[in-house]
């Protein structure tokens, strides 16, 4: 009877198991309530973003209890903050707004400007963070979710990918400017931010997952529900920096709670924070950077129409050049529109150049002198002939050449359509046309790809000689420049436009190549540093290349009636 039972038990488990460990937050389980606090503070031009992106974040909202504080602003975000709250609190399970109109256009006492971190400030920051903490213990929330204002969730399962880590504390890992983000690998001696090797891979993405680290900030959820979080606080423990966010992880590690920092998937965007010596406005710049960021990766920034009006634009312009050209194949539709979006926050008046697709060229025909392959061309890496996508990227720029020396342009700017523009492009790119406006030059380039190990010397401050390298991704052009390359007659000894353009300046390694064209005359420079770079590099998820991506084209020359076609 024994065995029996104990063999009835065994056949139970499988049944007895998959019910005591059903996935925690199926349709069966109501989600954690979280209380979500922010702190506002001169955010007029990121609150619509932010306020856009946070309500449309795929959690219940009747599990969700909203904390503002907003105070010290000399910008609109009081207005914005009041206008939304009327419209969405009804959509929460309660919401909380508390504005100090006493504060508005003040400092505090010890404060230089308004982004000076003083101590008086950080005791202020400090005692929001923790009344906001203790409000949402008091409510019996499940989570906290600290978020700051400048931060765009992007991702709409941001939250419930958060709570499914079921972590002590979690922080998503947010993009950024170059390589600053919201997390740390590592604590100096004095609690201050150390780079370590493993920050890279984690930032840049080769590594994915939840990482252990000792610091985590800008958003951050806690799990309220475990006993050990009554430990976690924002002020400081003796003896260490006045600094909200380096005593809350002070906090978490005396008492052992684990802070993870999580790039599974791309969550959001953050700027870099404003020092006290930064221009006011390059708090403006930073969030033209921030949406160029995520457009450049596919991530285009939500905007609620109630608050849209808020949000302005720079009058387009051209930059000081006679035109702008982008070029962008018609069956590219979201690289154009991408770009479009970049181009309206810039305020860059651009031309749009329909680019010459080497999938329609008619390559069968190699007897009409139209076009004419360089004899005994060899891609150097790839050992193979030159490919339908090349011959038209090449002709894409020749014609643009020849407009501009048909309307006798004495500069453009010319761009591809998957380019990411640097931080602060507006300036350096302005700047950089300034310092050389009294060199003489003929090409710039503001991004390529660098193949010389050798160090390129410098022109000036912002430019070097540059060496042999790839890429097109964009270039300034003057008349005279656009006169030497169509004076060379690159379609009678065609090869890639990259290719071409050092043989020009005479900087290219292959003499037979070189030996096709005398007059060697380009006078190039290069931006140093650059200024845009691709928004995918080769094997990266979403790189697509339509120039590798064509057939490979056989020595000669295109027909006749594909020439008719440009």
């Amino acid at each position: 009877m024994c065995k029996f039972s104990l063999l009835r038990f065994v056949l139970l488990v499988p049944f007895i198991c998959s019910w005591c460990f059903v996935e925690p937050y199926d349709i069966a389980v109501k989600w954690p309530t979280i209380g979500i606090a922010v702190l506002v503070r001169n955010k007029a031009h990121t609150l619509p973003y932010f306020l856009t992106c946070l309500h449309d974040l795929d959690y219940p909202k009747d599990r969700i209890y909203l904390w503002f504080h907003s105070d010290y602003n000399e910008d609109k975000s009081d207005e914005i903050l009041t206008k939304w709250v009327e419209r969405y609190e009804s959509d929460y399970n309660g919401v909380q707004l508390t504005t100090n109109s006493s504060s508005t256009g003040q400092l505090q006492p010890d404060q230089e400007r308004p982004h000076h971190w003083s101590p008086q400030h950080f005791e202020h920051v400090i005692n929001l963070r923790e009344q906001a903490l203790d409000f949402i213990r008091k409510l019996w929330a499940d989570y906290i979710f600290m978020v700051d204002a400048d931060v765009f969730l992007t991702n709409r399962d941001t939250l419930k990918d958060l709570v499914k880590k079921q972590l002590p504390v979690v922080a998503p890992m947010l993009i950024s400017d170059g390589i600053y983000s919201n997390f740390w690998c590592a604590m100096n001696e004095y609690y201050y931010y150390k780079r370590t090797d493993d920050y890279m891979p984690i930032l840049q993405r080769e590594q994915r997952g939840c990482f252990p680290v000792p610091m985590v900030h800008t958003a951050v959820l806690a799990d309220l529900r475990r006993r050990a979080s009554d430990a976690l606080g924002y002020r400081p423990p003796r003896h260490a920096p006045l600094d909200d966010i380096i005593a809350f992880a002070l906090h978490a590690q005396k008492h052992d709670i684990p802070l993870h920092i999580c790039n599974e998937q791309l969550y959001g965007f953050a700027p870099v924070p404003l020092e006290a010596t930064d221009d006011p406005s390059s708090d403006l710049e930073q969030l033209v950077n921030v949406k160029l960021e995520a457009i450049s990766r596919h991530y285009p920034l939500p905007l609620d129409p109630l608050l849209a009006h808020y949000v302005t634009y720079p009058q387009p312009w051209k930059y000081g050049m006679s035109e702008i050209y982008m070029i962008n194949l018609e069956r590219r539709r979201e690289r154009r529109e991408m770009m479009e979006q970049s181009f309206k926050e810039l305020g860059m008046s651009v031309k749009l150049f329909k680019a010459i697709d080497g999938r329609k060229l008619d390559m069968s025909d190699l007897r009409s002198p139209s076009i004419t392959l360089m004899q005994g061309y060899e891609d150097p890496y790839h050992r193979r002939p030159m490919k339908a996508g090349e011959v038209g990227c090449f002709l894409s720029h020749y014609f643009i050449w020849k407009e501009m020396v048909a309307n006798q342009s004495e500069v453009a700017l010319v761009l591809e359509d998957d380019i990411h523009f640097v931080p602060f492009f507006r300036l350096r790119f302005l700047t950089l046309m300034n310092e050389i406006k009294d060199m003489d030059w003929d090409l710039v380039y503001i991004g390529r790809k660098i193949l010389s190990d050798a160090d390129e010397p410098y022109v000036s401050e912002h430019t070097t000689a540059p060496y042999y390298s790839y890429w097109t991704l964009g270039y300034v052009l003057r008349l005279s420049g656009a006169e030497k390359l169509l004076a060379a007659r690159p379609l009678d000894r065609l090869l890639p436009v990259d290719e071409f353009l050092p043989i020009m300046f005479d900087k290219h390694p292959n003499a037979t190549w070189k030996a096709n064209f005398l007059n060697r005359n380009l006078k190039a420079l290069s931006a140093a540093p650059l200024l845009v770079h691709p928004t995918h590099y080769t094997g990266q998820e979403g790189y697509i290349s339509d120039t590798e991506d064509s057939a490979v084209v056989a020595p000669g020359t295109p027909s006749e009636n594909a020439r008719n076609e440009l």
